[in-house]
């Protein structure tokens, strides 16, 4: 089986996290469309499955959560009349929780903004942290009953509701959004620090995230064409970003300042974990030629 040297691997990865295209990618490196594809679906299981094993027994203090939209194909109000649209196409959200000390993202979902998909993003989060912590969210509804499910009463929860008017006439356009005038403080369940409920590190890794994936740019023809691309790609982000980053105000990468490593890893590293969940390669059997007396 033909495999790409170790350099371009490397290469192809590290361009993937740095926000290039997947066809900008195989122009520059000089190798097909379907070779940076296939590297970026073993790299995504790879990714996944380390996530899955290692962020665990988490010791935080403040989880903030925030959900992050895209589209895959087209926009949900555009799929019905989308030309052969696939299983998945329309709006895709991404649920994040990111510990506010260590700036590790302790749990990722991807799909619906439903109630179906808030339980599940917090059950996974709860299964992740060692002790109680104190949660903060935005106001959406479905979290309400999301955490009390996943939690009980052993967390500290608060939401952060944001207060939103008119956008200002100098600023109306197609794409001007409503203008924030103020937030709320809720508190939901047990005894949350008022000084600590917020959301910022969790919205700045957003953008964090539209910087780093092309396929998160905002009105641009890069947008993921297929769900299972998409969520590989953020597999791998969210790896790199744990393990392989250094954050700028930590010095060290979320994962080392979590204490999940001691170790500031690279992209040859996930390189490693793609080559050891690769199949063996079936050797011929060799028989030995029988003497014919």
């Amino acid at each position: 089986m033909n495999k790409l040297p170790l350099h371009k691997r490397v290469q192809i990865l590290s361009m993937l996290v740095e926000g290039m295209s997947m066809r900008s990618i195989s122009r520059v490196v000089g190798v097909s469309i379907n070779t940076v594809s296939k590297l970026l679906v073993d790299a995504g299981e790879a990714c996944a499955a380390y996530h899955d094993e290692h962020v665990r027994g988490v010791k935080a203090s403040r989880i903030q959560c925030d959900e992050i939209w895209s589209f895959c194909y087209a926009k949900q109000k555009n799929v019905t009349k989308a030309k052969a649209a696939p299983e998945g196409a329309g709006d895709v959200w991404t649920w994040t929780a990111l510990e506010a000390d260590s700036k590790l993202i302790v749990s990722y979902l991807v799909g619906g903004r439903d109630s179906e998909y808030a339980n599940e993003f917090m059950q996974d989060v709860a299964s992740r942290l060692a002790n109680r912590v104190q949660l903060t969210t935005d106001g959406h509804k479905a979290y309400l009953e999301a955490v009390e499910g996943a939690f009980g009463c052993d967390v500290d929860y608060a939401q952060l509701v944001k207060l939103y008017g008119e956008a200002p006439e100098s600023a109306k356009g197609r794409y001007s959004p409503s203008e924030c005038v103020g937030t709320r403080r809720q508190r939901v369940e047990g005894n949350p620090d008022a000084q600590h409920v917020s959301t910022s590190y969790v919205e700045r890794q957003n953008l964090t995230m539209r910087m780093s994936m092309r396929r998160f740019t905002r009105l641009t023809n890069a947008f993921s064409k297929k769900l299972e691309n998409h969520i590989h790609m953020l597999a791998l982000y969210f790896l790199h970003y744990n393990y392989c980053r250094i954050h700028k105000s930590l010095r060290v990468s979320p994962a080392m300042a979590a204490g999940l490593t001691d170790t500031l890893h690279d992209m040859e590293w996930i390189v490693g974990l793609i080559d050891a969940r690769a199949p063996k390669p079936n050797r011929p059997k060799r028989y030995k030629k029988r003497n014919s007396n």
